[in-house]
């Protein structure tokens, strides 16, 4: 059984599940440039839960469209984190509804240095030192392609790749 390749998402919608620092690395990878606006955050105390609505860049089919000529590519995304017992923010004014949002990185660290279901912070970093950190009961991340792909507005790729 082989690995699962970046060309194997082709135009079918991503689904993944993040558990462990290890998984969220890829769910980090195919959210990096990902824009948003303050407005799609969303957070449900009640529920326990915390969303982004997210345009993000198609990391997995950069490599296809750039051979074949053809546009970039941008989908809507679900990233959704579950168990989350407080939300803390620095540097972003979710009053302000035009504030354009650039999501760099998403990095759990567990609060007893393992990485197994154990308590943690979710670390999401933004372009411009924005930074929310939710401090969550264990790792329960979901990132959703729910829409299909678009072109890129820009029509260009961002000047970095995943990391």
């Amino acid at each position: 059984m082989a690995d699962a390749r970046f060309e194997d998402g082709q135009e079918r919608p991503l689904r993944l599940i993040a558990r462990d620092s290890e998984d969220l690395k890829v769910v980090s990878a195919l959210v990096q440039d990902a824009v948003l606006s303050a407005q799609d955050l969303s957070y449900s105390a009640r529920q326990r839960r915390f969303s982004l609505l997210l345009n993000r860049f198609r990391w997995e089919d950069r490599a296809a469209a750039q051979s074949a000529g053809r546009a970039f590519e941008r989908v809507r995304a679900v990233l959704d984190f579950a168990d989350v017992t407080r939300v803390a923010h620095q540097g972003l004014d979710r009053r302000d509804p035009d504030t354009v949002l650039s999501l760099l990185a998403v990095e759990f660290s567990a609060t007893d240095g393992s990485d197994s279901a154990s308590p943690g912070r979710v670390l999401l970093t933004f372009a411009g030192d924005g930074a929310i950190a939710l401090d969550v009961g264990c790792l329960d991340a979901t990132l959703a392609d729910v829409t299909r792909p678009y072109a890129a507005p820009s029509r260009r790729a961002p000047e970095h790749g995943p990391d």
